[in-house]
């Protein structure tokens, strides 16, 4: 925090795109607010990024003092200024207080108190514009010690010592990675940051590149040094602007003050970074095609071995690391690896950032040591399920990952957990279910995802997820025979063992982790022609119940299939062969005369 302002202010936007013009608005609005009351030498306000309770965003973070507002609109800017900046009176009416929990501070509750915060250590908490910020957070201290105390060997053990796993899905250990890049044969080597955050209602990569650019050019700085290499490339992808506008800044800012560029620090040792714009192909977040779509080519994966540590960016040694396992090397170097791997649990070490979502009532990015368990995150941080509802399921890993069920609530998360469960940890997605979401339709979804961004090249994943898909849409649609399961099994069993790349081989984790833990649901929609959560169209049957049905019409009115048929104060009918299900009648009713099922 910029110590000569009395009142540092980060809004937080907590949309799908953190430059959406709601908070541009309102960034708009208090800067002129603040100038307009003569405030501007008192108050610093920058756009952050989304690391709060997004449930309540558009969202405003005030120190000193911690103030959290939600819900910001162009009507409160004014009082807030006058009062908070102007007053020192904080305007109780817009503070965001933790449901059940009056009086409560913000970071005292429960979404917070069962944090643990590494990568996101200085998120919201200093202006990502200014190196100065970064740098009174200790920011490039580790780069300081590493070129001036340490050896690249000494640099793998203390990351060995860490064992720290790479958080981009698979958990290969760092150390082993970069040892490998070093002893590689071959001139110049590489290092890209892969900030291809690819998976549906993830945004760990782009808060942290919004929040801290600087602790990624720090760290591939330090991998640079440790591999010999002297040229860093960050594959991003073009939809997050406000992350690449920051790197740029950034890189600019870095270069400027001799910590990036040529003879870093008055070192004999030089290292550039460049940006690399992704298109948003999902399978560009595997390794060989992210580097195929660096070199200008079509983004497809290539068969492995080699692998880019011997044979990476145009045929030469190349160590790729996504942007989480990055953010943790400061802070390593710092700390030490000994610190570090006392947070976590067996192989696990440290902390992993998750982005929780779906049906609990407290949403956000959130970071925990590894080992927390699920019933920790979903019930303590999330504040439990929406509306009181049951929990049913949580989808880890996005489509690449597994459903896990209520009965393995208390299991720590940790990548061997997650390997037994048949789900990963994948890049941070967590999406929370209730019992009112089905199982084979969740499983549509992520099929449909997989199979729009396979790059075709090979058969099993191309050919394969196209007949899970089919599968899937008959039994959802009634249309199936018990043979469906069967097929779904040997289908899912074969593109793991051929497919070419990570995407092909992980297309049926959602397909086998719903059938472990959900097969009544298969059988039920199989047999039964029942969708008991009432999510698949076919399945469900709107009906009128003539003892409460007092023929007004309204349904009727709104059918958009004139499936509606009765006359006025008399009860009503459905033509089920009309019916589109779409729902409209029983919305209409106000006498609950439609029951559906």
């Amino acid at each position: 925090m910029t110590s000569y302002y009395k009142y540092y202010a980060i809004i937080c936007p907590c949309e799908e795109d953190c430059s959406g013009r709601t908070s541009e608005e309102i960034y708009e609005a208090f800067m002129r607010e603040v100038d307009e009351q003569g405030l501007e030498d008192t108050v610093q306000i920058v756009m952050g990024e989304c690391e709060q309770v997004t449930e309540k965003g558009p969202l405003m973070k005030v120190e000193p003092g911690e103030h959290l507002y939600h819900n910001l609109s162009l009507k409160n800017i004014s009082k807030i200024v006058r009062e908070h900046f102007g007053q020192d009176k904080p305007v109780k009416k817009y503070l965001y207080e933790p449901p059940a929990k009056e009086n409560i501070r913000l970071p005292d509750s429960d979404f917070y108190q069962s944090q643990f915060r590494l990568v996101l250590r200085n998120c919201g908490v200093i202006d990502p514009e200014k190196i100065d910020d970064y740098i009174e957070r200790e920011g490039y201290a580790a780069l300081a010690k590493v070129l001036s105390e340490m050896s690249p060997d000494d640099v793998i053990e203390e990351v060995k010592e860490a064992g720290l796993r790479g958080r981009g899905g698979a958990g290969f250990p760092t150390w082993m990675k970069w040892k490998f890049t070093r002893q590689a044969e071959g001139e110049p080597k590489y290092i890209i940051c892969n900030a291809d955050e690819g998976d549906p209602g993830a945004y760990m990569d782009r808060s942290t590149l919004e929040g801290d650019p600087h602790s990624v050019l720090e760290a591939m700085a330090i991998a640079g040094y440790t591999i010999g290499a002297e040229q860093g490339y960050i594959y991003i992808r073009a939809e997050y602007p406000l992350a690449i506008k920051r790197l740029n800044k950034a890189i600019a800012q870095a270069e400027e003050y001799g910590l990036l560029g040529e003879n870093i620090l008055g070192t004999d040792f030089s290292f550039h970074i460049e940006l690399r714009l992704g298109a948003g192909a999902f399978v560009c977040g595997e390794e060989t095609a992210l580097i195929a779509s660096i070199e200008g080519d079509r983004g497809m994966p290539r068969p492995r071995p080699p692998f880019p540590s011997v044979k990476g960016l145009w045929n030469l040694p190349s160590c790729i690391n996504n942007v989480e396992t990055l953010a943790n090397i400061p802070v390593i170097m710092l700390r030490s690896g000994k610190w570090f791997a006392s947070i976590g649990s067996g192989d696990s070490k440290g902390t992993k950032v998750f982005a929780l979502t779906g049906k609990v009532n407290n949403s956000g990015l959130i970071e925990v040591p590894m080992g927390t368990s699920l019933r920790e995150v979903i019930f303590n941080i999330g504040g439990g399920i929406k509306g009181g509802k049951k929990f049913k399921a949580a989808q880890t890993g996005g489509p690449s990952g597994g459903m896990i069920p209520a009965e393995d609530l208390d299991t720590p998360i940790d990548y061997e957990n997650l390997s037994k469960l048949g789900s990963i940890m994948g890049s941070g997605g967590l999406i929370a279910m209730d019992e009112d979401d089905c199982m084979i339709d969740v499983s549509k979804f992520y099929l449909q995802f997989s199979v729009d961004e396979s790059c075709g090249k090979c058969a099993p994943c191309r050919i394969g997820g196209q007949q899970l898909f089919g599968y899937l849409d008959k039994i959802s649609s009634g249309l199936a025979t018990p043979t469906a399961i069967d097929r779904l099994r040997t289908i899912s069993e074969t593109m793991q063992k051929a497919s070419l790349c990570g995407l092909g081989q992980s297309t049926p984790n959602p397909v086998l982790s719903s059938l472990k833990y959900f097969e009544d649901e298969y059988t039920e929609h199989i047999d039964e022609k029942h969708c008991r959560a009432k999510k698949c169209r076919d399945l469900v049957r709107y009906n009128i119940l003539s003892e409460q049905c007092i023929g007004c019409g309204l349904c009727k009115v709104r059918c958009p299939s004139d499936a509606v048929i009765g006359e006025k104060r008399k009860p009503h009918e459905i033509i089920q062969e009309k019916c589109i299900k779409c729902g409209e009648c029983y919305k209409a009713c106000k006498f609950d005369a439609i029951s559906f099922g």
